[in-house]
């Protein structure tokens, strides 16, 4: 079996990620506020650059979704929009880290 290119970076994304939940959840307070400050940001910063990519034109369509390659684009909110928006505010009882409600800082 080939690996390709897309399966070697998906394997690094998802074992990068697999690490980020598995620290946060089980490690220390020290090493839980290091990770915040560290990869917090860069996942942050991953999110939205995949969301930019999938704002709404003009038309109210995702420039990125399509149904089919000829067809026309999807309304928004597209897939994208929406599972980020899920992952983010509804967390299932499988969630390796449980759901606390965010002070405001300042």
């Amino acid at each position: 079996m080939s690996v390709t290119v897309f399966s070697q970076l998906d394997r690094s994304l998802h074992e990068h990620l697999d690490a980020l939940v598995r620290l946060a959840s089980t490690g220390d307070d020290e090493t839980a506020a290091e990770l915040a400050r560290t990869e917090l940001p860069r996942v942050v910063a991953v999110v939205e650059a995949l969301l930019d990519e999938h704002t709404p034109d003009e038309h109210g369509r995702c420039p990125t979704c399509r149904t089919r390659w000829w067809s026309r684009r999807r309304p928004a909110p597209c897939r994208a929009y929406l599972g980020a928006q899920l992952c983010l505010t509804v967390v299932g009882e499988d969630s390796p880290v449980p759901r606390k409600r965010l002070r405001s800082v300042g």
